[in-house]
């Protein structure tokens, strides 16, 4: 405890003096661990110091983000915050251990992931149009897999714009949801590129659309679900919090090196076959776009009475 007060009291112009941690809200070998990772490495590279990765997985990153709110605002423990743990929580939760805007600065988004919309390859179902058609006609029949309340509430917005009722079968995690999709037990589902891509091009399902602004480089024949005349623009992101109070002059140390390390060649290439589009967006940036996402996806639970008890 000393020596964590000892750290607090540290001239900020000398930080870092000793091992930063970041700590993921998942598992090891996901998405946001290995951004953590690639990222980390780095770090630790340019800052001199080691860079150690803390997998806290639980309760939709709500145990790994709870953790970092109630550490020393010291520069020394970060959180790797999704959309889902950052910005999907507080629109879904009844009560939240945490306030994601009261509790943390965010330093930088670190990357964003594109979703796509999938049916199985073998379905009638052709493009976004027949989808839509298709739920309409058969609103008792037509489901959609989601692993999360992320997917669930993109999903739902896409329901909310387009009048096409479906409903949703929880699945634990993004593999299981596509899965779902393959073996035919749901009509569709959205899920980020990971682990999408290789079932679209090995012809087991179909990509009607992706959710972002523009479309996948990795499918330029796909269009985005704006192209598709449904006005839905969703993308989720990952990137680095630190405790509300941590030094500004550190937290600006900190976004340098992130908005640096994100747009080097070799992170970039590293996270583009994941499915992520590498960012590293300054703090003020990467601030406007949590608020607004929070006020977006609160929105969006609201007018699907979508709430999550704890």
């Amino acid at each position: 405890m000393a020596a964590n007060a000892a750290h607090a009291q540290e001239d900020p112009s000398k930080y870092p003096t000793h091992a930063i941690h970041i700590v993921v809200g998942f598992t090891p070998g996901g998405g946001n661990d290995l951004i953590a990772r690639i990222v980390g490495q780095k770090l630790s590279d340019s800052l001199g110091q080691p860079v150690i990765i803390d997998n806290k997985p639980g309760g939709g990153a709500i145990v790994a983000t709870e953790y970092v709110a109630k550490s020393q605002a010291d520069g020394y423990t970060l959180l790797v915050g999704a959309s889902g743990a950052m910005a999907i929580n507080p629109a879904v939760y009844t009560k939240l251990s945490y306030d994601p805007v009261k509790d943390f600065v965010p330093v930088s988004e670190l990357g964003s992931f594109p979703l796509i919309l999938i049916v199985n390859a073998a379905s009638p179902i052709k493009s976004v149009a027949d989808l839509i058609a298709f739920a309409k006609a058969h609103p008792n029949e037509t489901n959609y897999s989601s692993s999360s309340a992320a997917f669930q509430l993109v999903t739902e917005l896409f329901k909310q714009k387009t009048g096409a009722p479906m409903q949703e079968i929880p699945y634990k995690g993004a593999n299981d949801s596509v899965m779902a999709v393959i073996s035919g037990q749901v009509t569709a589902t959205i899920a980020d590129a990971g682990p999408v891509s290789g079932q679209v091009k090995g012809g087991l399902v179909r990509a009607l659309a992706v959710t972002s602004p523009h479309r996948a480089e990795d499918f330029p024949g796909v269009p985005t679900l704006t192209e598709a005349g449904t006005d839905v623009d969703a993308v989720l992101w990952s990137g680095i919090f630190a405790p509300r109070q941590t030094p500004p002059a550190i937290v600006k140390k900190l976004q340098s090196e992130l908005m640096r390390i994100a747009r080097e060649p070799d992170v970039v290439a590293r996270l583009k076959p994941l499915g992520i589009q590498p960012v590293g967006n300054s703090s003020e940036e990467f601030a406007r776009i949590l608020s607004s996402d929070i006020a977006r996806w609160t929105e969006v639970a609201r007018a699907g009475n979508i709430k999550i008890e704890q």
